[in-house]
């Protein structure tokens, strides 16, 4: 089976940069996608193709040109990962040999991400999650083309989201494997205790709360008849909001951003926050 790989960067720490070499050995190529304005070093080696955007064009940009390299390449998955995670070789081979069982709905195979995130693992080996998050995913690529790229005007957050409900929608699924786990830094996310309630403050830029107001809500809307519980879930912004104003840095800066992304939202604005 060949397997090729992308990893999304942006401003990569030298850590960063190395992370592909815990990947690297098990995939016939990797696709270097730098969303970083000047380019960066990487390893010297055959399978790597770098390409440097000299601009910040999202996560969906790279990943589809990741995945319109693949597929003209011949690739039937692609590895998609985060540029600050690690995949020992072992795990990544395990994950692979389940594209060989895979029944033609399957649009995505993961493993369990272990997280900051108060979370139980299910207790069966496999199961077929709503969503996942867009690290250490294998993409059926054959599908990928059948349900459309990611939604390249979301930019950011979010971007996974819509493309699992998308897959849901077209009667495609996630194959979770639980009993390959894989560590997943989510940034500096902690709980709060706010009026004897555990608060999970995540500690993103005010940028980022933009995206996940504006997009969330362009989410519930695209997808609400779908999954009424999931999108109703997603745009209840009030936990978020009470942690970012009490107990996070440039609150103010945040709450503001949100209201921008609620604003953006309600004018039809996407793409790339311009404030």
């Amino acid at each position: 089976m060949k397997i090729a790989g992308v990893v999304v960067w942006y401003n990569p720490s030298l850590e960063d940069k190395k992370n592909i070499e815990s990947y690297l050995s098990s995939l016939q190529k990797l696709y270097i996608i730098d969303n970083s304005e000047k380019e960066n070093s990487y390893i010297a080696n055959d399978k790597i193709k770098y390409i440097c955007n000299k601009e910040n064009k999202g996560i969906a940009y790279a990943l589809n040109k990741g995945a319109e390299l693949a597929l003209s390449d011949g690739f039937s998955w692609l590895l998609t990962m985060d540029q600050d995670t690690k995949l020992k070789n072992e795990k990544l081979l395990k994950l692979i040999e389940y594209t060989k069982e895979a029944s033609e709905d399957i649009g995505i195979i993961c493993p369990w991400l272990i997280t900051k995130l108060h979370i139980d693992k299910p207790n069966q080996k496999i199961d077929y999650p709503i969503d996942t998050m867009t690290s250490v995913n294998l993409l059926n690529l054959k599908v990928y083309k059948l349900v459309g790229p990611f939604m390249d005007d979301l930019f950011i957050d979010g971007v996974d989201m819509e493309y699992c409900l998308r897959l849901r929608k077209y009667k495609y699924k996630i194959m979770r494997i639980n009993t390959i786990e894989v560590e997943h830094n989510l940034g500096n996310i902690v709980y709060k205790k706010f009026f004897h309630k555990n608060m999970l403050c995540m500690n993103h830029s005010y940028v980022r709360y933009y995206y996940r107001v504006r997009n969330y809500h362009y989410i519930y809307d695209m997808y609400k008849d779908l999954e009424p519980e999931y999108c109703n879930s997603i745009i209840k912004f009030r936990a978020m909001l009470w942690c970012a104003f009490f107990y996070e840095k440039d609150s103010l800066k945040k709450v503001r951003a949100m209201w921008d992304g609620y604003k953006d939202y309600k004018k039809g604005i996407m793409g790339k926050y311009r404030r």
